[in-house]
């Protein structure tokens, strides 16, 4: 029986955060919706859903890497169903994906992480949280249309965003799940450089050899951006509100604490540009 478990084990970060558990030596178990879709994970799968947590998928599990659900439809909720499968369970440590600066981050966004920091903290489970800054792909996404169109479109206007890699964060997970010297602890944890809109614009020009200017706009014109280009209201509003704050410092962190944490620096923008395109 694995001793950690790990939930949405087959999105972006889940399965980074697997490979790097294996990398220590760990075995864990992946918990998913689909088992079908974890069999290129090489461990055991169990099926286990955000919206009806089933304690009896968590039944050995020591340490219960609680990674943030990406579906915005009562996502503090769902967190509040695996919390207390947990607590029946009894799991004996979690660790949580929380948001940089927690309760001071004045972003939408932020807000289901709060309700789950408070949630975890009323379960009295011995809990991690990993305050996670920005995901560096969040921008390599849409890398294409940028280059296609020669500019990059926010609202972070010359504000810096200390982006990493999913793969640090991911490697965050697994040096703290490893470690129950980390109960207790809340890790703010970002990229060790930070960069403005146009400083990855320019990352991007260099990585294409093709003109790549950042344009920021105001707040609303890029969430009707954001809409155009396919997303729901809600989600381009949370994206756009994001942008925004970025502009006043929401997502720039100097202290590398992330760096220090995995023992290595955080990779660079431009590395992880060069690889998306």
């Amino acid at each position: 029986m694995s001793t950690i478990a790990v939930t949405g084990a087959t999105g972006h970060l889940g399965r980074l955060a697997i490979a790097a558990l294996k990398a220590r030596g760990a075995r864990p178990a992946a918990l998913v919706r689909d088992t079908a879709k974890a069999a290129d994970l090489g461990v055991e799968a169990r099926a286990f859903d955000y919206t009806a947590a089933d304690p009896a998928a968590l039944k050995g599990v020591d340490t219960l890497v609680l990674i943030s659900s990406n579906d915005f439809n009562d996502r503090a909720g769902q967190h509040k169903n695996v919390i207390a499968a947990a607590k029946a369970a009894g799991v004996g440590r979690i660790v949580y994906t929380s948001i940089l600066k927690g309760d001071a981050s004045p972003m939408i966004l932020a807000q289901d992480h709060i309700a789950t920091e408070a949630a975890l903290k009323d379960s009295g489970i011995p809990t991690t949280i990993l305050r996670n800054g920005w995901y560096t792909e969040n921008y390599t996404g849409a890398l294409g249309a940028a280059i296609q169109h020669g500019a990059i479109i926010g609202s972070s206007g010359e504000g810096r965003v200390s982006s990493a890699a999913r793969k640090d964060y991911a490697e965050a997970i697994a040096v703290t799940a490893l470690d129950a010297a980390h109960t207790g602890n809340t890790y703010e944890l970002a990229g060790d450089t930070s960069h403005s809109g146009a400083d990855l614009a320019a990352a991007v020009a260099k990585a294409s050899g093709k003109p790549v200017a950042y344009v920021s706009m105001p707040e609303g014109d890029y969430a009707k951006a954001l809409q155009g280009f396919g997303l729901p209201e809600g989600f381009a509003n949370v994206l756009a509100d994001s942008d925004a704050q970025a502009a006043k410092g929401a997502l720039h962190d100097d202290s590398r604490t992330l760096s220090r944490l995995i023992g290595r620096p955080t990779t660079p923008i431009a590395e992880t540009v060069a690889a998306a395109l």
